[in-house]
Order: C-alpha cells, then structure tokens, then sequence
C-alpha cells in the first residue's frame, strides 16, 4: 500500500477552500506546502537536463518550473517526459498547443484531458484524431 496521496483539481480547490474558511478537520487539508524560492525553481532547472529521463519527467510535473524549462521539455526526445508535461495543469497553453502536435498519440491523449488545454489546440487534436486504419475499415479488424 502507498502513502502517497493523489488528489484531482477539484479535490485540492476543496482543501484549499476548507483551509481558507477555518472548517478543517483533515490533517491533509491543513497542510501548507513550502514556500517557493529561487532555489527550488534553480534546482526545478537542473532537473530538467538531467540525462536520466525520470527526473526529467519529475520536473515536467512540477507546477512551478520557468516556462523556458516547460518549452524545452515540450521539445525532449523522451515521449514519457513529454507525457508528463501534458499531464501537467500548470504547464503554460503555448506549451499544450506545442504538444497538441506531438508526434506520440499518448502525449496528445493527455494534452486532450489537461484542464488547461487552450480551445485552439483541443479543435486540432479533434481534427486530427485517430482514424481507424484502412485494414480495420476493410472488416480484418476481425
């Protein structure tokens, strides 16, 4: 079993909100994440040309990156960093509309289901959506 929490959008703007109006009684819902300082956002960086595509992927989750790490992780030849960044809510709409061309249909998968996914980019990945290939409309889906 895992002690790590994973919680939607919605469910943190609810702690935030609980939090703000003194009606917590969560421990979780209490909690203030550290303030965030020019070092972390350095080291946010750093991660970012990390040679292991792990931390890589670490830094494309991160909410608080500069938008030219965000630019070039949208450009990095690892689909699952790239994967990561269009899971990313904060990632900046310039970058999602950059991913909503990728090459990976993962990555374009997740851009689709991003929140902050800008309405130019979600009609491209529209019109660009998968089709079935010609076998599979030849009826050899079989």
């Amino acid at each position: 079993m895992s002690c790590i929490r994973f919680n939607t959008t919605a469910q943190r703007e609810q702690m935030a909100e609980a939090v703000a109006n003194g009606r917590s009684e969560s421990p979780v819902a209490a909690f203030l994440s550290p303030a965030i300082t020019e070092t972390k956002i350095a080291r946010i960086s750093r991660m970012a040309s990390d040679p292991n595509p792990k931390i890589r992927e670490s830094a494309a989750l991160s909410y608080h990156a500069p938008l030219e790490v965000y630019e070039a992780l949208a450009k990095d030849s690892n689909e699952g960093v790239r994967t990561c960044l269009a899971r990313n809510a904060q990632a900046p709409c310039d970058v999602l509309r950059t991913l909503s061309m990728d090459p990976s249909e993962t990555v374009r998968a997740f851009v689709a289901v991003n929140y902050s996914v800008p309405e130019d980019a979600m009609e491209r990945l529209a019109r660009t959506a998968a089709r079935p290939s010609k076998s599979w409309s030849l009826g050899r889906h079989r």
